[in-house]
């Protein structure tokens, strides 16, 4: 199956990728909806919405903070080595994910589309600056802006809120321009992500898919892989490189 897989990938005209959760949890940062123990009594809508900010931004706030930590102190795997290998062999052009670390860039990946914000991003509720951060806030206080006066929130798309438009529109282009797709590590439910792949298909494109279950997108990728990210993409990179080179 990888040999078929590497063979779609070196007759793709235009590669994307879309990524999701299950890539990060191989460096240690707990899914979305994990049960790591600090935080496992709340559901994640209960934290991640507007409405719970606005009733209680600090309790809002340490889980984020608790956020930041895991995913500031980890470290990319073989998956996000391997993406960004594929894009400096100028293979992969365009790599979309629905996380919101930053380890792919951290491997070496360059044109990243974050669909749902960053944890390494914070903004103004009211003015709107925003700025990125290398360490998560000590909360108590809250933080607020320098700019205003008024309270900061982390840069990340909430439960109930769009997208941001620009990215999003780029990530619909990218997918209308691509006849091959790989998705790895995301359980192609949340929308409009689980729709990306789909409009690749549609347009006659190859969907491979790597994950270690079955997901909705299953039935309709051209090829699946089950297996976990890092160690089904290594062996992807390493023979498009022996390939190419």
């Amino acid at each position: 199956m990888v040999e078929d897989v590497v063979d779609a990938i070196l007759n793709a005209r235009y590669l994307v990728a879309l990524t999701g959760a299950g890539v990060s949890a191989e460096s240690g940062i707990p899914t979305f909806r994990g049960k790591d123990g600090l935080w496992n009594k709340y559901r994640p809508e209960e934290l991640a919405n507007p409405e719970a900010f606005a009733r209680d931004p600090e309790k809002v706030w340490r889980w984020y903070a608790w956020r930041m930590e895991k995913v500031f102190s980890a470290e990319p795997n073989r998956a996000h080595y391997a993406f960004a290998e594929l894009e400096g062999m100028g293979v992969l052009k365009t790599l979309i994910t629905q996380n919101v670390d930053d380890l792919h860039e951290r491997a070496g990946s360059k044109n990243v589309l974050h669909l749902h914000g960053s944890l390494r991003s914070v903004r103004c509720t009211k003015c709107d600056y925003t700025f990125e951060v290398n360490e998560p806030p000590k909360i108590p206080p809250l933080p607020t802006c320098e700019r205003c006066s008024s309270l900061l929130r982390p840069g990340v798309v909430w439960f109930g809120e769009m997208l941001p438009p620009d990215i999003l529109e780029r990530a619909f282009h990218e997918v209308e321009m691509a006849d091959t797709i790989i998705v790895a590590g995301t359980s192609a439910v949340v929308q409009p992500a689980a729709s990306l792949p789909l409009i690749v298909k549609r347009r006659g494109g190859v969907i491979v898919e790597i994950n270690p279950t079955e997901t909705p997108l299953s039935e309709v990728a051209d090829f699946t892989i089950r297996g976990k990210a890092g160690e089904v993409m290594g062996q992807i990179a390493e023979e498009v490189k022996k390939a190419l080179f």
